[in-house]
């Protein structure tokens, strides 16, 4: 985090605004929460004397700005082999592999990926959540945004909001699509099974856009264009539309085997343990550079089997 003292006069077009408004204006580089707190932590002073957020500004006071790291981590920082893809002063951009959680929890306060972080990146500890952009489930592979400073941090999360973040996917699902199209059915959190999401008309809008890369059988394998980055968004969309994720434990129901599918085929099916999702590629514009930068990773080695042995069995016909 940068964390050096600044000085700034309130420029005179500001005159009139609300100090918190005004200070949004001169720090776009911290979110207005942030700023609150600092303000009433007393990490930003206005002449020198008392003031309140709602208090209009009259133009050129000076304005006192002293960055506190946030110290919000608790997790401890662990050796792990890390697959990083980029890494400058500002983000960080890693390969996640399968059965790696991103986040400790209830049953998972070590070995998570943000521990990793901590200890790759000591300086993490002063972004909040370690730096972590965005998320995806344990047993999803693929892409992975981190931002390494504060300022980047909220420059990332602001893109991430305002839709600004291209996230692709790749995925193998049960069935065969006809064609390409749009899931748009909100989400929210199960009724009766708080682990799990499900399609509520009441719940959050998720967007999922893709289409159809390869047909099998029994099975298709797709590329997807997450526009909103809801909890499990993927997984129930394709589950709600009857073409739930291969392999996926939560969404995907009882394994169903294809009529006359081969034994190759049948023994990857049994075989496959995580939904057959991964992060295949990521595109933002860098929070210092202004530059759009995208990043493209494969498969990893189960994803490529379990498509190598689909394209086997279609050659059987």
């Amino acid at each position: 985090m940068n964390s050096e003292r600044q000085k700034l006069a309130v420029p005179e077009e500001l005159a009139g605004m609300r100090l918190d408004q005004a200070l949004a204006r001169m720090f776009p580089e911290y979110s207005r929460s942030r700023l609150k707190e600092w303000f009433l932590a007393g990490a930003i002073t206005v002449d020198g004397g008392p003031k309140r957020p709602r208090d209009p500004v009259a133009g050129g006071e000076t304005v006192i700005l002293e960055p506190r790291a946030e110290a919000e981590v608790r997790a401890a920082p662990e050796p792990m082999r890390l697959d990083v893809v980029y890494e400058d002063d500002d983000v960080l951009v890693v390969n996640k592999g399968a059965g790696l959680v991103v986040h400790p929890g209830a049953g998972n306060p070590r070995g998570t990926l943000m521990n990793g972080l901590l200890h790759h990146a000591p300086r993490l500890e002063e972004v909040p959540r370690a730096g972590i952009v965005h998320r995806i489930d344990k047993d999803t592979t693929g892409l992975l945004l981190v931002a390494k400073s504060l300022q980047s941090h909220t420059a990332l999360v602001r893109q991430l909001a305002d839709r600004e973040i291209a996230r692709n996917y790749l995925a193998v699902c049960n069935g065969v699509l006809t064609g390409g199209g749009i899931i748009d059915q909100p989400i929210g959190r199960h009724p009766v099974d708080r682990k799990r999401m499900s399609i509520q008309q009441d719940g959050k809008p998720a967007i999922t856009h893709y289409k159809v890369l390869e047909r099998f059988r029994a099975f298709t394998y797709i590329s997807v264009k997450l526009e909103t980055g809801r909890t499990h968004q993927i997984r129930v969309h394709f589950a709600w539309r009857r073409h739930a994720l291969v392999g996926d434990p939560v969404y995907g129901g009882r394994l169903a085997l294809p009529k006359g599918a081969s034994e190759p085929v049948i023994d990857m099916l049994r075989g496959f343990k995580r939904q057959a999702l991964h992060a295949s590629s990521l595109a933002f514009e860098h929070p210092t550079s202004g530059e759009v930068v995208k990043f493209e990773v494969p498969p990893p080695g189960d994803f490529q089997a379990l498509l190598a042995i689909l394209r086997d069995d279609m050659q059987r016909e």
